[in-house]
């Protein structure tokens, strides 16, 4: 072989050592909308300041992606990096040993504890997904119909349903954009919404895991009250009307307020001209101290089976960077880093949102840890007892003692 050669095979032989040598991981992730933020914003991002490292994002539909994960885990065929969901779910997969501890990772030094706890074992001792974001709940209006009606944004109990009064007598718009045929909303985003101003966030909800709490408690009952008095503002035939038909009333300036999550904010800037803003859960009376649900969602955690630990703990250390919280912040609107970096949020509607952070106690939902593990499950539960609470099919009373009673069939602080 001519020298020529024999340097050019030399150098063919380099270049093929580095592409082995070269990191490729895969991210498992329940969030196919975000697969063109990832191919066209994050990834790229990371790869200015890791260019030797390949990421490929592979989402799976959301109904199926934790039976699939599983399945793929169990197997030893998923992917390097696994997007987390908040307590029991990801809690699950660590126990079975498909995650790895992150103990005193360098990663979680940017994160306060409150935004770890979802994704930690019971005793708090082990943790196992860097945390990524947190969604809001509160509800969005129509500026213009607010306008025309006088009305100010609502700060108590008070001052909601004086708005909503004033806007039913109207005869305009639906006062509220919401139905109960889906049911889901009517305990993730009202319920958990709205109560904490009543069982006071943390301090209630940790009270219930002691046992030192009942459902049946009067702050408790009272959020079942408020949402009875709903009813009487609901579009006609909410009974049967879905989330999606929900969307459309509050996008096509057909309702006046719609009760929100603060992924909404996307859907609305996508899909709608309403001018619109947002105001956080009113308080029961002038004075009180707020709460928000602030509810950890998704963070990320490293397959325990990857064959490339150290390049996944590498994405790691960036997802907890300011260059990761600002892009995650400002492209997938709505959805909120749970870091300590500041932040300039630049879309208004999540900029008010994220603000109210600073003015109010932040909480998670209301069951969402520890609560939801029995039989029969309280999830459900809460969907069916709200739904029939807002459809006037039953008493506040009776549903604190439906979801107490299933409650103390299993857990035993709660009998």
């Amino acid at each position: 072989m001519s020298q020529p050669l024999r340097m050019a095979a030399a150098a063919a032989a380099l270049v093929c050592s580095s592409l082995a040598g070269a990191g490729t991981l895969t991210i498992e992730s329940w969030r196919v909308d975000d697969k063109g933020l990832w191919e066209d914003v994050l990834l790229p991002a990371f790869y200015k300041a890791h260019p030797g490292i390949t990421v490929k994002f592979s989402p799976t539909a959301p109904p199926e992606y934790n039976s699939a994960l599983n399945a793929r885990l169990t197997a030893g065929t998923a992917g390097d990096l696994v997007t987390c969901r908040p307590f029991d779910v990801s809690l699950d997969l660590y126990k079975k040993g498909h995650l790895d501890k992150l103990n005193g990772n360098a990663a979680l030094k940017n994160f306060p504890e409150s935004a770890q706890v979802a994704w930690q074992t019971d005793d708090g001792k082990d943790t196992y997904c860097v945390p990524m974001a947190s969604v809001i709940h509160g509800f969005f209006y129509n500026k213009k119909v607010f306008s025309e009606l006088g009305l100010s944004v609502p700060v108590t109990e008070a001052d909601f349903f004086a708005a909503l009064d004033k806007i039913k007598a109207a005869g305009k718009v639906a006062p509220i954009a919401m139905g109960t045929a889906d049911q889901w909303e009517t305990h993730q985003i009202v319920y958990t919404g709205i109560g904490p101003n009543y069982w006071k966030g943390e301090e209630g909800r940790k009270a219930i895991i002691a046992g030192k709490k009942k459902f049946t408690d009067p702050e408790f009952v009272k959020t079942w009250d408020v949402m009875a008095k709903w009813a009487n503002y609901l579009p006609k035939g909410y009974q049967a009307q879905t989330y999606g038909d929900s969307q459309n009333l509050f996008g096509s300036g057909r309702a006046a307020i719609y009760p929100a999550g603060s992924w909404d904010i996307s859907y609305f800037e996508g899909n709608s001209k309403v001018e619109f803003g947002a105001f956080k859960p009113p308080v029961a009376k002038a004075g009180d101290p707020c709460y928000i649900s602030d509810h950890t969602d998704i963070a990320m955690g490293i397959n325990s089976k990857s064959k490339n630990k150290a390049d996944a703990q590498v994405f790691l250390n960036w997802l907890a960077s300011k260059e990761f919280a600002d892009l995650y912040t400002n492209k997938v609107t709505g959805f909120f880093s749970l870091s300590n970096h500041a932040i300039d949020v630049k879309n208004p509607v999540a900029k008010e949102m994220i603000g109210w952070r600073n003015q109010c106690k932040s909480t998670i939902r209301l069951n969402a840890q520890i609560m939801s593990r029995g039989t029969p499950s309280m999830e459900n539960e809460f969907w069916n007892v709200n739904s029939q609470v807002m459809n006037g099919k039953m008493a506040p009373k009776d549903a604190a003692a439906q979801i107490q009673t299933g409650f103390a069939k299993w857990y035993t602080p709660a009998k």
